[in-house]
């Protein structure tokens, strides 16, 4: 049984590393699905940034509150925009929009891709001669690829002025003094390692829910088993790509 698992996994992980080596090669190749792009665009950005902010917001506003108690035990209580800048900028707030970005666009994808493939539209696309892989898939992981790390720059933008208020609720900080401190704490080495990690969780995100969605099958169930592998995987390769991301911040930084 523990053979037949770790067989599953091992024949998982290489079908997906070949539909991401396909997804290079087709990028790249005229003709290019522009308009696609761009509704997938609106779709996966625009539709998503209400969700993110509004989990943002809270997000920033909770941990301070939570965080500010703490702080004031030990007369720590001026240090707390630093804190919140540096837990909110580096970790939480990209992290948080991978994960609602897992759940919101890669859940979407896998079960949109996946009721096309079991209705048979994409043999159809194939017989037309069109290239599904080019117009659903590429599409896609670029949308999600550029989309995610703009969404996490606004979330944390956000999150941020939710810890403002959330600073000010039992004690008054002025916007000048709360926000110097802020940048005053953050370096490029904070910001820029936050952003790059982003594309990754990005890509990732659209990568497993395109390959979740094309490898559907079973009629309704399947549909319903991809989109809900879509999250799970997707979810869990944020946090191992997280992981790795900060050791190897921390390592550049000691050379």
């Amino acid at each position: 049984m523990k053979t037949n698992y770790l067989k599953d996994f091992l024949n998982d992980t290489g079908e997906v590393a070949r539909f991401s080596v396909r997804f290079f090669k087709e990028a790249f190749k005229p003709r290019f699905e522009t308009t696609e792009f761009l509704k997938q665009c609106f779709f996966i950005g625009y539709k998503s940034l209400p969700l993110v902010t509004t989990t943002a917001f809270i997000m920033g506003l909770v941990i301070t509150m939570q965080s500010r108690p703490t702080l004031v035990e030990f007369g720590a209580e001026a240090w707390l925009p630093q804190m919140i800048s540096l837990s909110l900028v580096r970790e939480i707030a990209p992290v948080i929009t991978a994960l609602i970005c897992a759940g919101k666009i890669g859940s979407g994808i896998g079960a949109e891709l996946g009721s096309m493939k079991v209705t048979e539209q994409i043999d159809a696309m194939e017989v037309s001669g069109t290239n599904p892989f080019k117009f659903l898939v590429v599409t896609r992981i670029l949308a999600t690829t550029l989309l995610v790390p703009i969404l996490a720059i606004i979330a944390g933008a956000v999150s941020l002025y939710g810890g403002y208020l959330g600073a000010n609720i039992h004690g008054v900080v002025s916007w000048d003094l709360f926000w110097n401190q802020i940048f005053e704490s953050l370096y490029y080495g904070d910001v820029v390692p936050s952003i790059i990690k982003t594309f990754f969780f990005g890509f990732t995100i659209g990568a497993i829910g395109c390959y979740m969605g094309f490898s559907s099958n079973k009629g309704t169930e399947g549909v319903g088993r991809s989109a809900n592998s879509a999250v799970v995987i997707s979810s869990l390769i944020v946090f191992i790509m997280d992981l790795i991301a900060v050791q190897i911040a921390d390592v550049l930084k000691l050379t």
